[in-house]
Order: structure tokens, then C-alpha cells, then sequence
């Protein structure tokens, strides 16, 4: 069996809310992939003035994605530094917490929970993406190749850069990890320099989390919010494989306009999308993966 479907899962399953300073809409779709693996989050005042946003896209299976899914935000509410509002320290602590989590004997039996396959062991691990707004600024945490893309002043400001092998800062963190790069994978498998789980790339024990092949660290970016930016564009790499960064912002507003903006006009926005970027068929490659995006309109 190959990785795609003869038909695509075009149904979808979209969510939308919101809270005191944002609209949400979530929308993911399986598409031409065999199976869906990727997981999101979305939880608007977690906290007075805090909101959460996460993408996880899974790779080798489901079971991580779905994981971090449901563990990461109350993770997070317990971390010491985002009691303190030190937030960039909150969520890189956090995106290595996940990983210790999966390493411990209960992490590993609610894995097997997740899986689609009975096997003994987990290879699966997730990028993740992870938007967290405080009143007037935004950090977005990277791991992987999944996005975030704020609209400012109706053009692309970007909130994250993809974590791939051939970057020359990864590079040299995985050869000097004893693993090498090829075809732009890190031991010629994996297309990620930069994930949660994956663990059978993390197990050398003379090295630091942030010194394997494979780590969880994310990079973390912050800005100040003004009344220039509109809605922030997160979705898994499979929503940024066929157009430009400015023409997934032009699709959202030619949907949002200049009207009212409202749950159901977010959602639609989101579902146009997925649909728009939707390949015919398989043939190119791209538009085939599983998709999953998340619209943040600010309420300003």
C-alpha cells in the first residue's frame, strides 16, 4: 500500500471560539494521506490574558501528536516560569518536558493507547508549533517544519523558521552527534532536524537533550502586537507545500473581507482554504499530505 488514498478524505473537522482578545476557527483535513496524524490545540484564556494555539504534525504515526495534544497546556500551567510570565523559558521547558514524559513508563503505555498498529515500540514523533499571546505579545515556539504566519499591514511577517537537516546550524549539531545528513534527511531517514518524540535519535546518554540528533528544542520568536496585525496563519508544512506565504494571507482575506468578523466567517475562511490548497491528484506530490490550520483573528 502506498502513502495515498485512490479518493481524498475531503470531510473535515473544524472548531471555532473565542475569548476576551481573539476569534479561533481550527480546521484539519486527512486528504490523499492514508491515515490523519496530526493533532492541534486551542484554548483562549488558559489563564487571564493567556491564550494557546499548538499544530503537531505527526510522522511515523499518530500516538505523539495526539500526546502532545492532550498533555502540553496543562504541562505548561504547571511550569515555574509561566507562573513568573517568563514565557519563552515556559515553552521551551515545556517542549522538553514532552519528551521526558514519552522516555517514562506511563508515557510509553498511553502511547501504545494512540497507536493505529499493535507494535511494541513507538517511532513516531511530531513537529510542533505552539502560538502563546499575552496580552499585547506574541511568542511562537518552533520545533520542526510546521508555521506560523502573522498578517501585518495585510503582508507576511513570519513567526517561525522550518528546522531542516541541511540548515548548516543543524548540521553540524548532528554530525558532531555522530549521525550524518543525506538527501536532506538526518541518517538518511528523517526529513526534521527538530521534533518532539522520535526518542530513537535521543538515546545518547553522553549527550544533552539539545546536543542529539534529533532535538525537541524550539527556537522562539516574540513580537509586539499593534493595530497593524490582523490574524495569525498556523498550519502543518502540508498548507505551505503550493502557494507563497502572501497568497495564503490574500485567500483568508478575500474570505474575511472587511466584514464583521465571527466564528462562522473564520471557519469558513479555514475550510476555503484546506479546500483551495487540495491537490486534484497525487501526481505533483504536493497538496497530498494531511492539513491542519489555525486562523487567530485579534480582536484589537
Amino acid at each position: 500500500m502506498g502513502p495515498y488514498l485512490s479518493q481524498p478524505k475531503r470531510d473535515k473537522t473544524t472548531t471555532a471560539g473565542q475569548g476576551k482578545s481573539v476569534i479561533f476557527a481550527a480546521s484539519e483535513m486527512q486528504g490523499w494521506r492514508n491515515t490523519m496524524e496530526d493533532a492541534h490545540i486551542h484554548r483562549p484564556d488558559i489563564v487571564q490574558d493567556v491564550s494557546v494555539f499548538g499544530v503537531f504534525d505527526g510522522h511515523g504515526g499518530r500516538e505523539v501528536a495526539q500526546y502532545v495534544e492532550k498533555h502540553f497546556v496543562e504541562e505548561l500551567l504547571k511550569n515555574k516560569n509561566f507562573k513568573e510570565l517568563k514565557f519563552e523559558e515556559a515553552l521551551k521547558e515545556t517542549f522538553l518536558k514532552m519528551d521526558e514524559l514519552l522516555m517514562t513508563p506511563d508515557g510509553q503505555k498511553e502511547l501504545n493507547q494512540y497507536k493505529a498498529t499493535d507494535t511494541d515500540e513507538s517511532y513516531a514523533g511530531c513537529t510542533a508549533n505552539v502560538a502563546l499571546i499575552y496580552k499585547n505579545t506574541l511568542y511562537v515556539a518552533n520545533a520542526g517544519d510546521s508555521r506560523s504566519v502573522l498578517c501585518r499591514n495585510n503582508s507576511n511577517f513570519d513567526m517561525s523558521v522550518d528546522h531542516k537537516p541541511d540548515n548548516p546550524e543543524e548540521k553540524s549539531r548532528i554530525e558532531r552527534a555522530g549521525g550524518f545528513v543525506s538527501d536532506g534527511r538526518v541518517n538518511g531517514n528523517l526529513n526534521l532536524s527538530r521534533a518532539l518524540g522520535d526518542l530513537e535519535y535521543k538515546r545518547d546518554n553522553k549527550l544533552r537533550a539539545n546536543e542529539q540528533l534529533i532535538i525537541a528544542l524550539p527556537d522562539v520568536k516574540k513580537t509586539e502586537l499593534t493595530p497593524q496585525d490582523k490574524f495569525i496563519l498556523m498550519g502543518c508544512d502540508g498548507v505551505f507545500e503550493t502557494l507563497s506565504h502572501q497568497e495564503l494571507l490574500k485567500q483568508v482575506n478575500s474570505t474575511i473581507g472587511q466584514a464583521q468578523v465571527t466564528e462562522d466567517l473564520l471557519k469558513k475562511a479555514a475550510e476555503d482554504l484546506l479546500d483551495q490548497l487540495l491537490a486534484p491528484d497525487t501526481s505533483q506530490g504536493t497538496g497530498c499530505d494531511n492539513m491542519t490550520t489555525i486562523l487567530v483573528y485579534l480582536r484589537r
